[in-house]
């Protein structure tokens, strides 16, 4: 009956007839049966009523039998296997502790696919089973690898990878479900949870996840989590770092948290943990006093029975500038020359002023017996230069020589030394009352200075000659290039007389004279130089001024002395436009297992770039006071040069650079760069069951957390059944028994009516 190569079948109609011709007879068969129903209806008795209509019913069904020709069409017929996409978690939080001295969670889930082997062969009829990894792409991967190879991945995006599965099938084979072992600590799309977007995109997977939860929530575990901070900060004003500290396992206890900037500790705080499972906001509020960018970590103590150490600090970076520069300026009497640099500085919109006069030198004599009452307010000495110096970014003496035995000079002289080595800018402007008579006075300030006083002063006029330094240096740099701003220099009016001084080893002369001597060189007028972290100044002259009053022939301003004080002072507070070599991280902050990147712009004197330069940076370890390792490199056309160091250890460090073109230097420079001890995906061991329900549900897949038995029973859609090669029909209706019944049914109920009188 059934050919071998037929494996399906259905009953169908072989009539010939239209549809609606079979409605219509079927309509009047029902109608005969309705007639003689209605024939017998005051029949009296009720078993001969319901002998007659069940004949003619059985009659009509029969007739209605042979009008529709029933028959047995055997098929050909192939059932498609769908696929089963098994997601295993790989990212690193999978090599955390299944429980507190258990396996990890990636070896646990490979002993579960283990036992569930059995469960996905039985399955092979209808689905192909596909295991991958989630490394984030996705990868396939067998329980041998989960339980061999540590997990690695940086992130978690289960979202993604569920699009992956969703997208991998090709041509028929469609995805019937998805079974996903993973502990939930999601850090991508679905981080806040399967809501909004991620929520519409689950739905429109089309297919039911089923989850399975890896991990135990009760780990003990202390970390520090909501780092918020702003990317940069002005210096000397007050900034806020909030951070959560998530402690698991920490009731009643006190834990401190300490924030440093480069292994020095800035502030601590102790919270109280009040509950197994407690989270505690932590705010510092602390002041930078230094420009720069600097890497700063909080940290809390790492217990021995924690699962996971490395999330208990958390180091970022911070880009500290300025918003207006605060100079301090202290003269010792007025002048034309202090007149002209008090009213530049208070015109200029970007620097904050504050200044004092100081009416007395060596020689002076006061004629009172007590000192104090030389003037209405006494000079605070005290609160200057020691309780606000440090809120200084330029300190400028003019013409300043003071010396007073009753307020101890001397202690406020190693304030302003030790302001200048760590940071500090400084200028000396001379005159009659320093750097010549007042140069004793102040014998622990001088030392921090690029000169020295070699003898009395000369005041005869002359015009300073720019040197070689001079010429391509920032702060004298008043013209458009080398050539202008020689030129415009040599415009300028004489200057009526300087102060002897002779330069000291190391210190750049910008401007010397002419004529005077020192040792059989010129003596420095206008000198700079390094001293520890900060940089100083000094001008041998108080007649700078002149320079505001000199005008080209056709009568317009040259703005000499204006441009030669705003460079001063950008180079003294070291403006990164002025600096020959820019050292950039690339970037600031890196993850872990992540190459430390750093951009490197050389330029010469002349602020050119300085192609084929031959730059050096070294990875020094702030916490070990050690460099880690040296990379070298050659600029570009652009004077640019980009260099990478391999993963370091987590930590703060610098970036010191330096670079040469041919014998010349071009300078130094540096910047900070934290590496992080862990990323997102380590910053927390905990698990998420939550999450996990979330897209089951969404999904109308089943959740689970992973059993330690066989697979359960988990929602697929069927695979689709599609008709192929032959089809062959058998008639039903043509069978001589039928036709018979047919007869014998016809023929009772006409004997039956004809016996009981209705014929």
């Amino acid at each position: 009956m059934n050919s071998p190569s037929f494996n399906a079948w259905k009953l169908v109609s072989l009539s010939p007839l239209p549809v609606w011709a079979l409605v219509l007879l079927g309509v009047g068969l029902l109608l005969g049966i309705g007639l003689a129903a209605w024939g017998v209806r005051r029949e009296p008795s009720r078993g001969r009523k319901l002998l007659l209509w069940s004949l003619r019913l059985g009659a009509g069904v029969a007739a209605f039998f042979f009008l529709l020709e029933p028959g047995i069409r055997h098929l050909q017929v192939a059932r498609m296997k769908n696929r089963v996409a098994v997601l295993v978690d790989r990212s690193a939080s999978m090599n955390f502790p299944s429980e507190p001295g258990g396996p990890t969670r990636s070896a646990q889930v490979a002993a579960f696919l283990e036992k569930a082997a059995p469960t996905f062969a039985s399955w092979q009829d209808r689905f192909t089973v596909e295991v991958y990894g989630v490394d984030p792409e996705l990868s396939p991967v067998t329980a041998a690898q989960l339980s061999q190879e540590p997990a690695r991945a940086g992130t978690t995006d289960l979202l993604a990878a569920l699009r992956s599965a969703a997208s991998g099938g090709q041509g028929s084979r469609k995805l019937s479900g998805v079974l996903l072992f993973s502990d939930g600590a999601d850090n991508a799309e679905l981080k806040s949870g399967a809501v909004g977007r991620a929520r519409a995109a689950l739905t429109d997977l089309g297919v039911p996840v089923s989850t399975f939860l890896v991990g135990q929530e009760a780990l003990k575990d202390l970390s520090v989590e909501g780092l918020k901070v702003d990317d940069f900060a002005f210096v000397r004003n007050s900034l806020t770092v909030e951070v959560e500290i998530h402690g698991r396992g920490f009731s009643g206890q006190d834990i401190p948290v300490v924030l440093s900037q480069e292994g020095k500790t800035v502030a601590s705080k102790l919270v109280k943990m009040t509950t197994g499972d407690d989270v505690k906001p932590v705010s510092f509020t602390f002041t930078p006093d230094q420009t720069g960018r600097f890497v700063y970590t909080v940290t809390v103590p790492t217990f021995p029975d924690e699962a996971v150490s490395d999330n208990n600090s958390k180091s970022f970076t911070l880009k500290v500038i300025r918003d207006r520069v605060r100079v301090l300026l202290v003269v010792g009497r007025p002048s034309w020359d202090e007149r002209f640099l008090r009213g530049l500085l208070k015109q200029d919109a970007n620097v904050d002023l504050v200044s004092f006069y100081i009416l007395r030198t060596l020689s002076d004599d006061p004629g009172v017996s007590n000192e104090r009452e030389l003037s209405l307010i006494p000079f605070p000495m005290e609160e200057i230069f020691d309780t606000k110096l440090h809120t200084f970014d330029v300190v400028i003496f003019q013409n300043f020589g003071y010396s007073d035995p009753s307020l101890s000079i001397a202690e406020y002289e190693r304030n302003l030394e030790r302001y200048i080595h760590e940071g500090g800018a400084f200028v000396m402007i001379g005159g009659d009352s320093v750097l010549g008579e007042g140069r004793a006075a102040m014998p622990t300030l001088m030392e921090a200075l690029p000169v020295e006083a070699a003898g009395p002063a000369n005041a005869d006029p002359f015009k300073p000659r720019l040197t070689p330094e001079g010429l391509r240096h920032p702060v004298t740099s008043i013209g458009t290039g080398a050539a202008s701003t020689e030129g415009a220099w040599g415009e300028l009016a004489p200057i009526p007389g300087a102060n002897l001084t002779r330069a000291r080893p190391g210190a750049t002369v910008l401007m010397d004279h002419p004529f005077m001597t020192v040792d059989g060189k010129n003596a420095p007028l206008v000198s700079v130089w390094d001293y520890g972290r900060g940089r100083a100044m000094v001008v041998a002259t108080d007649a700078t001024w002149s320079w505001a009053f000199t005008a080209h022939r056709d009568g317009s301003p040259t703005r000499a002395y204006d441009r030669f004080w705003g460079n001063a002072l950008r180079w003294l507070v070291r403006d990164p436009d002025l600096t020959t070599l820019k050292v950039t991280a690339d970037p600031p902050s890196v993850e872990p297992g992540r190459p430390v990147g750093v951009v490197v712009q050389a330029r010469t004197a002349d602020y050119q770039p300085a192609e084929g330069a031959q730059v050096r940076v070294e990875l020094f370890s702030v916490a070990t006071q050690k460099p880690v390792a040296v990379q070298t490199g050659t600029a570009g056309a652009d004077g640019v040069v980009r260099l990478e160091f391999a993963p370091p250890a987590p930590g703060p460090y610098k970036l010191l650079a330096s670079a040469k073109k041919g014998e010349t230097d071009l300078g130094k420079g540096e910047d900070a760069v934290a590496v992080r001890a862990v990323g997102p995906e380590l910053s927390d061991a905990s698990v998420r069951p939550e999450l996990m329900e979330q897209i089951a549900s969404v999904t109308e897949g089943k959740a689970f957390k992973l059993p330690q038995d066989g697979m359960p029973d988990v929602p697929l859609l069927d695979p689709p059944v599609v008709e192929v090669g032959r089809a062959k029909d058998q008639p039903l209706w043509d069978r001589w028994y039928y036709l018979v019944a047919l007869i014998a049914l016809l023929g009772a109920e006409w004997f039956a009516r004809r016996r009981f009188g209705y014929v």
